[in-house]
């Protein structure tokens, strides 16, 4: 999966969702993307600190965006694992 087009889906969503106020990244197939929502949701391929990371693989992601993989059920068999605030975690439907 090109990181790009991750990226360029994020930033689409991104612009339709409220600022969180806080700072979200992802971790997939190990390329970091941020999004920083206290900058208006701002999307990049920045490695920085977050308040809340979730790491996976490509071919979860697009599972989990197609419905083909609950998100919920993808944590528990450690398809996706999720480090810092669980609370910004669980509102990232809109983002996905």
């Amino acid at each position: 999966m090109d990181i790009n087009l991750v990226v360029e889906e994020l930033t689409k969503q991104a612009a339709n969702t409220a600022p969180f106020g806080a700072k979200l990244k992802f971790v997939i197939d190990d390329q970091p993307i941020l999004i920083d929502g206290h900058n208006g949701n701002a999307v990049t391929l920045e490695d920085a600190e977050a308040d809340c990371t979730i790491s996976t693989d490509s071919e979860s992601l697009m599972k989990m965006k197609s419905g083909d993989l609950n998100p919920m059920m993808a944590v528990m068999t450690g398809k996706v694992k999720i480090k810092g605030d669980m609370g910004l975690a669980m509102k990232l439907q809109s983002l996905l």
